[in-house]
């Protein structure tokens, strides 16, 4: 095929509401609900500061949510804050988001997906070697990331799936919980004691950290059927149904197991403990609860990756077609209508990173710039409304001005937090980003295209 065909080759929307809607649930419930809240407790050390934690979390999410329903309707594109950015700050800071997520941002969460999805098979499955951990978690990276060379209908068909397996399983623990095992709330009734801002903003952080994945829907815009109106609608479902979900599932955690079972959940503190999910689903499953969350925590897991590795590659791909990444990258298949070559390369460097061992450390060093570019991302609705006040928008964020105003000052004060109780890492997450600098200037900034 000629290039000038190839260049004509374009996405196709295969994702309608309902793919959409897993799309956003999918890609929050990973392993962080099952986890987190034995974390929570030991910074807070009550059941109400970790209830309070968690709903503060939620309608931060929400807000930021809401916020990007207004920007994913106004521009319904491939590439998502990538794109926001691009037409809010201009190309440099664009280009070194999409330079963030590209080498570190998605592909470290893939591969702790990865880790993670071979750590919980290794519950149930002995490893005689430590070398096969690895290779079964680069397994999995490379069979998801093959799949989604398939057709984006393929990738959301799999995604619902996966997506209602994963809600069927939380009902179950809840569910359990409340009609089988001899739970009460009395459990509740501990002395509740304020540990100050800063051991509540890092409980915050910890469970936004299980809230992560909101904004990835809007990076696949491009492929949303009726996008104006889905990825708006899509996003504020999605968190919503999420917000509620994870309500109940820590409520029926602290009504299944006294508080001091919830503190000496697994954690750095307590390394070889059970997770908190596995003591709650114990106490009406036996020791079957251990084999059942760990096939829960598999697909978690392999439900989170899945979605990764969909909305990942389309910042590069979206780059690419502007000119401002590798030409290669902005490449679509003849026969699937997918950006293969972003999808692999994508997966690879992940599996790299899975081999490295270095990716919890390096997704470490970019919470901080994550957050600098979701609260940019935030600013840029008002930008917009000034800017492009002559356009439709399908969807205007409720709430206008407070609800963008709340995330953004919110999400101001997370950075600064972070900054005080994380400097090092933060550093080191600014500086992955002014390595970027260098590379826009002298490789790619000649290459721009308008689009």
């Amino acid at each position: 095929m000629s290039g000038e065909k190839s260049q004509d080759r374009h996405l196709v929307r295969g994702l309608g509401l309902k793919e959409a809607i897993a799309l956003v649930v999918g890609s929050i419930i990973g392993t962080g609900i099952f986890l987190k809240t034995g974390i929570i407790s030991q910074t807070v050390l009550s059941p109400w500061l970790v209830m309070l934690a968690w709903t503060v979390a939620g309608l931060l999410s929400l807000a930021g949510a809401l916020t990007y329903a207004e920007l994913g309707g106004l521009f319904p594109k491939a590439g998502g804050e990538y794109v926001y950015l691009k037409e809010a700050y201009g190309s440099l800071t664009a280009f070194l988001y999409g330079w963030m997520r590209f080498w570190i941002g998605a592909p470290g969460s893939i591969a702790a997906y990865g880790v993670g999805a071979a750590t919980f098979l290794s519950g149930m499955i002995t490893f005689s070697e430590p070398w096969m951990k690895t290779a079964v978690a680069i397994s999995f990276v490379l069979f998801f990331t093959a799949l989604n060379c398939l057709t984006v209908k393929f990738g959301g068909a799999l995604q619902t799936f996966l997506t209602a397996l994963k809600v069927l399983i939380l009902l179950v623990i809840v569910g359990g919980i409340f009609f089988l095992s001899p739970g009460t709330n009395a459990h509740f009734q501990v002395p509740t004691e304020w540990t100050g801002w800063s051991a509540f903003g890092a409980a915050l952080l910890a469970a936004l950290w299980a809230y992560d994945g909101w904004n990835n829907l809007p990076m696949v815009a491009g492929e949303v059927k009726n996008a104006q109106k889905n990825v708006p609608l899509a996003l504020a479902l999605g968190t919503v149904l999420i917000l509620l979900i994870y309500g109940v599932v820590n409520y029926s955690y602290f009504y299944a197991l006294p508080f001091s079972e919830v503190l000496t959940s697994s954690s750095k503190l307590y390394p070889q403990a059970l997770p908190v999910a596995t003591k709650a689903a114990a106490t009406f499953l036996g020791v079957g609860g251990v084999a059942f969350l760990s096939i829960a925590f598999l697909i978690s897991a392999l439900g989170a990756m899945n979605g990764s590795v969909l909305t990942g590659a389309r910042v590069p791909y979206a780059m690419a077609k502007d000119g401002l990444f590798f030409q290669r990258l902005g490449w679509v298949s003849p026969n699937t209508h997918v950006p293969v070559t972003a999808v692999w390369a994508q997966g690879i460097w992940a599996c790299v990173l899975a081999l490295s061992g270095t990716f919890d450390q390096l997704t470490d060093y970019v919470v901080f710039s994550s957050w600098l570019f979701y609260t940019l991302c935030g600013v840029s609705v008002f930008i917009f409304r000034r800017r492009l006040a002559h356009l439709p928008r399908s969807y205007r964020v409720w709430g206008y001005p407070w609800v963008p105003v709340i995330f953004i000052l919110c999400a101001a004060l997370l950075l600064l937090n972070t900054l005080w109780t994380n400097p090092a890492e933060s550093f080191l997450g600014l500086i992955i980003i002014v390595i970027g600098i260098p590379v826009y200037w002298f490789v790619f900034r000649h290459r721009e295209t308008s689009n």
